[in-house]
């Protein structure tokens, strides 16, 4: 176990790391300055030799088997220990646990603890025991609070305590908690700080470091500004100190716009000076600087923005803090923005503040070495004030993390992002039909789907679709009315919404001729409602009120143009999309958005009574952003998905297969039939009956053990490497007697000599239809599950969704609906649905294989036989590389 750095609960960075030999006199001083109290608590006792002997235990060299020993420390400080000693031939462990008083309540043990437990997982390990006093209440509270399932035995004046160590959904969720809290403590330097130094400001104009000098000043930041400067004296009226050190009191925050090769010893003097968080927009740090960089914010507890950034802004009440160089100073509101890209960071702030949509913090990420979008979510979660998140990431440090985070605050907020990158062309040299399909784009979209965030294609559209979430009530289903002035513009808009998957229903006859009793003769009620251009001003509020009355349609879009006919009465149209002033009822329940064919502007907000209606200048952005409300409804719509527990597996088994062949096979590689077979079958995925035949008499015999009704086999070949056996035409099928499977066998044998180390016999399987099924590790996203259409013509057609696992049971029924072979499931054709129930549980069992068996690089299940009595894998390939499994919940930064 490498060393890390986390978070404890105040926002203190904490070093985590493996027990040395010459870490022994600072174990052996933590326990000797303890209290005598807390010493009696740990030990059961006082005795002069309790110190020496713990701190021998620990540090013994080498590390005696099954024992293993984790240090916490703060700025070099010993603060805490934690360890386990494995018992002799069993999964449990026994653990002890101390902290140094002064750092008491500060989460140091708790933290210790989940890192001990993730490296005890990696072992095998299944529990940790411990022996308490029962008078020991602190340590009996650590135990509980951890969210693992926790059974006390009471045995006199003591307490015997079993934790297992299973990373359950509860364990998830305090771990979470626990972080969230510590994350967002350790960014209110960087955030809400109370003074700010900027440190290369320059004296003359055009300086980035200027530049944000400015904005602290001219936005009206709250806080004490200060300057360093080794010459200058004052710079636009900020008096400038020399160095960091020379600082009246150490600032929360240093922005450090410096040449690339003077950021490491600034952030150097920043941390030995006590500066709290940095926020570097200095660019082109080369590996060696970039390091160094993160290595001093690790050592001084520093968080850090960026580098290679455009600053960061909190419009707070109280605080207006603008530490950017954009050219004007973003409006206060409630929408949060983080973004990776500095021009991405201008073009946001600028669309929200045309459309009027103010900004509660913005930080630009730049090159993301420590503040990353999960920090930023937490944070919105947090501030009381966000109420919607945008977001423009490149890349993902721990999407599952992410995902988790992500997940939980899109409960409470739209979550939009643009989905950057989505033409890299992925890892389509490879190898199998699995690694060909998972695109890194297919990841990013299976990551954004399943954590409830709203993925769009450009600025624009995440623009669009922001204005329609901050304004409007969501959408309670897909049904929308098109309402128009001129019948073209109505064509056009009914066009985008069917485009974008909305419907557009007959209105009921009831309803139409309540439309067309306000409407002006010759107007039409069908969808779309064609109200003329003769239609006035109060006609087409009376209409837009009707059908904000009605229940057969959840949305309406309003297409309009200008005409001479409005010009001539003084009527306004637009003015019709807010109700009549005294109204008894408003149209807050129905999500409304117009297209004004004539408008400049892209989007924008206009009044309607006391909110907003948003209109766009064409009808294709309305109907995404419409779209993309409906998707947000019907995911808050469903509870939360919960990955249910797959009963007849055997780990311990799967796991035995995997060491005994990668032992055998140090750089892995494709399994052979037995083996994969094998590693299938602890995971109990159906498979079709086989047997293996290196002969041809032993063809000849299995041929007999295995042919079904009709008794006909196949036979396959197989060698090491081959991948794609119907190209290589290395299949016979419809093989009947004896003389047919001999003369199959001597073709392959002929064919493929040198090659062939043998032949996988099997009946002939049924008719059904057949799928795709697999599972790709991704080195960043963790296990990705793919399905969709099956046998030759997966890769032609390209027809699969994916998910990350593990699957929730929301996910799994996601992954088959998506794909558009989705309906020959379901008996479209006329031949019956499949078994879906079992065709969900195969999907469930390949995510557990996969969770479980970080060694699994991927597995290529094709064709998989889908039928309505069961599902069946006719062909299999599994492949294996040595990996170490992480953890990738676990607490740390990175």
């Amino acid at each position: 176990m490498a060393e890390t750095h986390a978070l404890l609960t105040d926002g203190t960075t904490v070093r985590i790391r493996p027990a040395r030999g010459s870490d022994h006199d600072a174990v052996q001083g933590l326990y000797e300055e303890m209290s005598d109290q807390n010493l009696r608590l740990r030990f059961f006792g006082l005795s002069r030799n309790s110190a020496r002997m713990a701190a021998d235990r620990m540090c013994a060299t080498p590390r005696p088997p099954g024992h293993r020993g984790l240090l916490a420390e703060v700025h070099e400080q010993l603060v805490g220990v934690a360890e386990y000693e494995q018992t002799a031939d069993s999964d449990l462990a026994e653990i002890a646990l101390a902290v140094s008083d002064a750092w008491h309540h500060r989460g140091v043990g708790t933290l210790l603890l989940e890192h001990l437990a993730a490296a005890a997982r990696a072992e095998g390990i299944t529990a940790f025991t411990a022996d308490a006093l029962a008078e020991n209440h602190e340590m009996l509270k650590v135990f509980a609070d951890l969210g693992m399932r926790t059974a006390r035995r009471f045995d006199g004046p003591e307490v015997h305590c079993t934790v297992q160590l299973t990373q359950d959904d509860n364990y998830l969720t305090s771990v979470e908690e626990r972080g969230r809290a510590a994350d967002v403590a350790s960014l209110v330097p960087l955030l809400r700080p109370r003074s700010v130094a900027v440190i290369g400001a320059g004296r003359k104009p055009g300086s980035v470091g200027r530049a944000i000098l400015r904005n602290l000043c001219s936005g009206g930041y709250t806080g004490r500004i200060h300057v360093v400067h080794p010459r200058a004296t004052t710079i636009l009226g900020v008096h400038a100190s020399p160095s960091v050190a020379a600082l009246p009191t150490p600032p929360d925050l240093a922005v450090v716009a410096v040449p690339a090769a003077e950021v490491g010893p600034v952030a150097e003097e920043c941390g030995k000076a006590g500066v709290r968080s940095l926020l570097v927009v200095t660019a082109g740090l080369d590996a060696a600087q970039a390091a160094a960089l993160l290595a001093t914010c690790r050592a001084h507890g520093m968080r850090c923005a960026g580098p290679n950034c455009l600053g960061l802004a909190n419009t707070e009440p109280g605080l207006s803090l603008d530490a950017t160089f954009a050219a004007t100073h973003p409006r206060p509101g409630t929408a949060g923005v983080a973004v990776q890209s500095g021009g991405v960071g201008i073009a946001l702030l600028s669309g929200l503040e045309r459309l009027g949509i103010g900004v509660s913090s913005f930080v630009s990420l730049g090159d993301k070495y420590d503040v990353s979008g999960n920090d930023l979510l937490q944070w919105w979660e947090s501030d009381g004030r966000t109420d919607l998140a945008l977001l423009h990431l490149e890349s993902f440090g721990n999407p599952r993390a992410f995902s988790r985070t992500a997940r939980r605050i899109t409960r409470r907020m739209p979550v939009l992002t643009v989905d950057a990158g989505r033409t890299e062309a992925g890892r389509r040299a490879a190898a199998s039909h699995t690694a060909a399909a998972a695109t890194r784009t297919m990841t990013r979209q299976a990551l954004f789907t399943q954590a409830g965030i709203t993925a769009t294609r450009t600025i624009r559209e995440l623009l669009d679709t922001a204005a329609l979430l901050h304004t409007q009530p969501l959408p309670s289903g897909s049904r929308v009315a098109v309402v128009t002035n001129a019948g073209g513009a109505g064509v056009l808009a009914a066009d985008a919404c069917a485009e974008a998957g909305l419907d557009l229903p007959e209105l009921p006859p009831e309803l139409a001729g309540d439309l067309l009793a306000v409407l002006p003769s010759g107007a039409t009620a069908a969808n779309p409602v064609d109200a003329t251009a003769a239609v006035s001003e109060d006609e087409l509020r009376a209409c837009l009120d009707r059908l904000a009355d009605t229940g057969a349609v959840d949305a309406v879009l309003v297409a309009l143009v200008p005409t001479a006919v409005a010009a001539a009465t003084g009527d306004d149209l637009v003015r019709s999309l807010a109700p009549a002033p005294g109204a008894c009822a408003p149209r807050g329940s129905r999500t409304t958005a117009a297209v004004l064919l004539d408008q400049g502007a892209p989007v924008r907000l206009l009044p309607a009574g006391d909110g907003h209606v948003p209109a766009y200048a064409d009808p294709q952005s309305a109907a995404r952003a419409l779209a993309h409300a409906v998707t947000r409804a019907r995911q808050l719509a469903r509870p939360r998905g919960t990955v249910p527990e797959i009963a007849g597996t055997d780990r311990v088994r799967a796991e035995a297969v995997v060491t005994q062949y990668l032992a055998a096979n140090e750089e892995g590689g494709w399994l052979d039939p037995r083996t994969c077979a094998e590693l299938l079958g602890c995971y109990g995925i159906p498979q079709l009956p086989w047997a293996w035949a290196e002969t041809e008499d032993d063809a000849v015999l299995a041929a007999e053990r295995v042919k079904g009704p009709g008794g006909l086999v196949v036979l396959k070949a197989h060698w090491p490497g081959l991948l794609h056996k119907t190209q290589e035409h290395a299949v016979h099928l419809d093989l009947r007697g004896d003389a047919q499977v001999r003369a199959a066998w001597r073709d392959l044998e002929t064919r493929f000599a040198g090659l062939m180390t043998g032949v996988l016999v099997q009946p002939l399987a049924q008719r059904g239809t057949e799928l795709f099924a697999g599972v790709v590790q991704d080195a960043v996203f963790g296990p990705l599950v793919l399905f969709g259409l099956g046998g030759t013509a997966t890769d032609v057609l390209a027809d699969h969704a994916a998910r990350l696992a593990p699957l929730t049971d929301h996910d799994v029924h996601d992954l088959i609906t998506a794909p558009r072979c989705a309906p020959l499931l379901f008996g479209h054709g006329g031949e019956g649905p499949v078994d879906l129930e079992e065709l969900e549980r195969l999907l469930l069992r390949l995510s557990t294989m996969a969770g479980d068996l970080p060694q699994l690089a991927e597995a290529d299940l094709n064709p998989v036989l889908a039928r309505s009595d069961g599902v069946t894998v006719l062909d299999a390939r599994v492949r294996l590389t040595p990996a170490r499994p992480q953890d990738p919940y676990l607490r740390r930064l990175r």
